[in-house]
Parts: structure tokens; sequence; C-alpha cells
């Protein structure tokens, strides 16, 4: 990527996270934009973002991969890794040798070279020292973020942050947590319909996410809302999967547009 190509990439990233930030914003769609544009923009090969829940632990939110293997690498990086200190510190974490430097988080460690990732870096979501969460990037390769591309991981994540923490949000901690708690509650619904798409049509989880994800963005449904009419079958899956259009639009398999609903 040229430089005048990376900083329209860049100027694109900061209008796409900006947009979202409306009064009914979807925190799900917000926070996966998030994370695909500085996976894309700074040449990493997979990214994940972790909110803290209402015990003040961290719980993945959303991610660019969604199979069950990369679950884990967060999980257990969220209990001890480079992501729960960069929370813990509220500071920049980044490991950009996993092999040789990582090993004070041994089961991190082991989980993310199995997963064929030598490099991470952790971001604090962050406000007036108020820490919501991390942003997680991670590389194949071994290489620390050049300074100016952990400064733009940072200035994204702050952007996705406000949205988050509006100025009555951040006075009111009740509002707060509330809002964390409806986005995490997301999560579970997101999770449960995705497998319901991934099982019903033999497709992954990643692109059974596309499927949810496309859906709620052509009808003007929050990614929630199309989850949670999935889960309570107000929503059938076939709905959602009209056919050959969506599935070019989604870039998934001819198989999902199989017919025939499996039960």
């Amino acid at each position: 990527m040229d430089e005048a190509s990376r900083e329209a990439r860049i100027n694109t990233a900061f209008v796409t996270v900006a947009d979202t930030l409306t009064t009914d914003f979807d925190v799900v769609d917000l926070l996966h934009a998030l994370v695909e544009q500085c996976t894309e923009i700074l040449d990493t090969d997979a990214g994940g973002l972790m909110l803290m829940n209402a015990d003040g632990q961290l719980q993945l939110m959303t991610s660019t991969g969604e199979g069950a293997d990369f679950v884990e690498v967060m999980q257990l990086n969220a209990d001890s890794g480079p992501c729960i200190d960069c929370f813990t510190t509220g500071a920049a974490i980044s490991v950009p040798n996993i092999q040789s430097s990582g090993g004070k988080w041994p089961a991190f460690q082991k989980a993310a070279m199995q997963y064929g990732f030598h490099s991470a870096h952790a971001t604090p979501m962050r406000l007036r020292g108020q820490i919501i969460g991390t942003m997680n990037l991670f590389r194949t390769k071994r290489g620390a973020l050049s300074g100016r591309d952990a400064a733009v991981a940072q200035a994204l994540t702050d952007v996705a942050t406000i949205g988050i923490l509006h100025e009555h949000i951040a006075r009111e901690g009740a509002i707060l947590a509330e809002q964390l708690h409806h986005a995490l509650d997301s999560r579970i619904f997101i999770e449960q319909a995705k497998g319901m798409v991934s099982h019903s049509r033999s497709i992954p989880m990643d692109d059974a996410f596309t499927v949810l994800r496309t859906h709620a963005r052509n009808n003007n449904l929050t990614i929630r809302s199309v989850a949670e009419g999935v889960c309570a079958r107000t929503m059938s899956v076939q709905s959602i999967i009209p056919g050959t259009g969506i599935t070019a639009a989604a870039g998934i398999g001819q198989q999902i547009g199989d017919p025939s609903e499996k039960t």
C-alpha cells in the first residue's frame, strides 16, 4: 500500500467509525468496524476486541475471526496475556516476538503460536482515565507496530470509546454499566444466532456472522435485533438468506443459497 492509499484508508476508517456515532448506533457494528479497519490498515492478520463485563472481567465482544481456535486465543489473552496487562495498566502493550518474549503468559503464548501468530499489540479503550476494554491485533510475522501505526490504532480506538462513553454516560456510572451490559448481552444472542445459521446452512461461523451483519445493514436493523429474531425463531434463517444475491454480497459459499432449511 503506497503512502497516498494508506492516508486515504486512514481517513476513510475515521469516517466509517464516526458515521456510526448516532443516537441509536449499533455498538456491535461500531466495534466490528473498528477491528476490521485497524486490521486492514495496519497490516495485521487478525484482531479482537474485549469489553469489561459487570464483574470487571474482560469478555470477547467482536473479532475478525469467529472460529473456536481464535476465540480461545482471545479468552486466554484476557485471562493472562498482553490484553489483560493492557487493561490493567491502561497502556498499550507490544509483543514483537511471542516466542521469545511471551513466556510470562505461557498458556497464551502456546495457543497464539499454535494458531500461527508471532506478534501482538494491545491498545486500551480509555476515556479520562477510565478503561473499558482493549483492542488486540495479531500478526503471523514477528515485529512491533511502528510508532505511527500504534498511534493510528490508539486514535481509532479512542473514537470508538467516545462512541460508547457519551458525556452523559461518563457522568452516570449506572448508565455506563447498563450500556456495557447491553453490548455484552448482544454478543450472547449473536453467538447463538451464528450457531443456528452455521448449523442450518453448514457454513463456517465467520460466514454465519457475515450473513447476520449483511442482513442487518441491508434492512436498517441492528445486528442484535436480527440475532434475537433468529434465536426466538420469529425470523427464519431462510428469510435472512434470500438466495444467490446475499450469497454474493457476503462472499460465501453457494451452499447458503440451498433452499432447503435444516431443523
